[in-house]
């Protein structure tokens, strides 16, 4: 008799798009069938049947293979992510530093730059969305992703992202790589002779998310934390699907991290540059948080709202919509740089160098740079989550942290605090997950995590409700209109 594992998953729903890995969320619910007893009776004399040991998956030999195999998945899934960052940091430094010092003799591009780099974005994303299989990916403004894409799709999804990010979209590579690793693992699974739509397929497409997700935060702590939460599952059903996920992560995590040390190569580093202080947070940093984590979370729920507008406009024109998008994104960031003289790369792409140049020296930023950065960056997110290919997280952490210096000077505050609280309160803002929020940021703030700790926990809390609050509002306003 085949093990349960084996069995087709029927009527399996598309996972909810907020979640980092849809596969293992797939997987999850397939599980839980098998974890919770029966509904019907059965039996002698019609008593109800007696529910299994929720734990007897977990023995049998079937599952046993499932977690090898997920194990395995984590080494070419990690091989893949790494080769995809490298190029994508390769073409990056290509485009906005070396191409503009060999054209201009500077190392900062000229303000129009770019305007024919997301022109370009925008023809190639939209050419890939208006003819190829799976139109690239998820549109960002709708989460992380759900199911794995088929092989059909896969190849489509990296195009669609390396015409995207390098090019100056505001995304970073978080959704891609983890639609990949879903995706490369489960045609593995497939070649190795896993059943379509099974729930051991399932977990196997999971456990590549969950090394991918390793490997773009540089972490399988963060990989896990996303896992549990974004399951929401417990007990068994949650160690039946997590497990597996685990040993992909952190296998993953070994092979990402020794190719880096290998090859030279900048790898994945949570950490940002903080200077080293005696910081202690005291009780005028935790009632500052409560406003900035609100008044952060509002600035998201603006950027969502216009993206969810734009975003059927851009669908219902995939080519000349992409384009116009792509073209408003170089326009927003070319307009920062004619504003500020500053370089249009600080509102263009991830935010990830910008973040980091931030928290290495906030005294640095002028409050007009500062403000024009916001405003900018986040219409330019707006656009890039309607229209282009890539993850809403890293853009969102930067803005937090372009805010958290922002109001840095308010009384008894501090760019330490306020950046933390900003960062929090921005990523479970657009993630939705607030205890994956509070790990990110406090592994962000390296040195100074758990100092900042309760900072971060008051802004998580205080933008989670916000976001929900606003969120009903919205909900009971489209209700009531006729």
């Amino acid at each position: 008799m085949p093990d349960s594992e084996d069995k087709p998953v029927a009527g399996l729903a598309r996972p909810d798009a907020h979640g980092a890995a849809g596969a293992a969320s797939a997987a999850g619910a397939a599980s839980t069938a098998d974890v919770t007893p029966a509904a019907g009776n059965g039996g002698q004399g019609g008593a109800p049947t007696r529910a299994p040991d929720p734990t007897e998956l977990v023995r049998r030999v079937g599952y046993l293979r499932t977690l090898a195999l997920a194990g395995l998945v984590g080494v070419p899934v990690s091989l893949a992510a790494f080769g995809f960052l490298a190029l994508l940091h390769a073409a990056e430094h290509r485009i906005w530093h070396d191409l503009p010092q060999a054209l201009t003799g500077s190392d900062t591009p000229p303000w129009w730059w770019p305007l024919p780099l997301l022109a370009l974005a925008g023809l190639g994303v939209g050419a890939v969305v208006r003819w190829a299989p799976g139109h690239g990916g998820h549109v960002p403004v709708d989460g992380l992703g759900g199911p794995p894409p088929s092989a059909a799709e896969l190849p489509w999804v990296l195009v669609a992202a390396l015409a995207s990010l390098p090019l100056g979209a505001v995304l970073g590579p978080e959704a891609p790589l983890i639609a990949g690793g879903g995706g490369l693992a489960l045609l593995i699974a497939h070649l190795a002779g896993v059943e379509k739509g099974s729930r051991k397929s399932m977990i196997v497409a999971g456990s590549g998310a969950a090394a991918a997700v390793a490997a773009i935060f540089g972490s399988p702590v963060v990989a896990a934390v996303l896992l549990i939460e974004m399951i929401q599952l417990s007990g068994a059903a949650l160690a039946i699907v997590v497990v597996p996920c685990l040993l992909a992560a952190g296998i993953g995590a070994i092979v990402f991290t020794g190719l880096g040390a290998w090859s030279g190569l900048p790898i994945g580093s949570l950490t940002l540059p903080v200077p080293a202080t005696d910081f202690r947070p005291d009780i005028a940093d935790l009632l500052w948080a409560v406003p900035l984590a609100v008044l952060a979370a509002a600035g998201i729920r603006v950027v969502r709202l216009v993206a969810h507008r734009v975003a059927p406009w851009v669908t219902a024109r995939p080519l000349s919509g992409t384009f116009a998008a792509a073209l408003g994104v170089g326009v927003c960031a070319a307009a920062y740089s004619l504003m500020t003289g500053r370089s249009p790369a600080e509102a263009a792409l991830s935010g990830q160098q910008l973040l980091a140049a931030l928290a290495a020296d906030p005294a640095a930023w002028p409050e007009l740079p500062l403000l024009a950065l916001l405003l900018f960056k986040s219409a330019g997110y707006a656009l890039s989550l309607a229209a282009l290919r890539g993850g809403p997280i890293f853009p969102a952490v930067s803005l937090g942290g372009v805010f958290g210096v922002l109001a840095g000077p308010l009384p008894g505050l501090g760019a330490v605090p306020a950046m933390a609280a900003g960062m929090a309160a921005a990523s479970v803002a657009i993630m939705s997950l607030p205890v994956s929020a509070v790990v990110l940021v406090v592994l962000l703030m390296g040195p100074l995590g758990f100092r900042t700790t309760p900072i971060i926990l008051i802004a998580v809390v205080v933008a989670f409700v916000t976001e929900q609050l606003l969120e009903h509002g919205l909900s009971r306003r489209r209700d009531l209109q006729p």
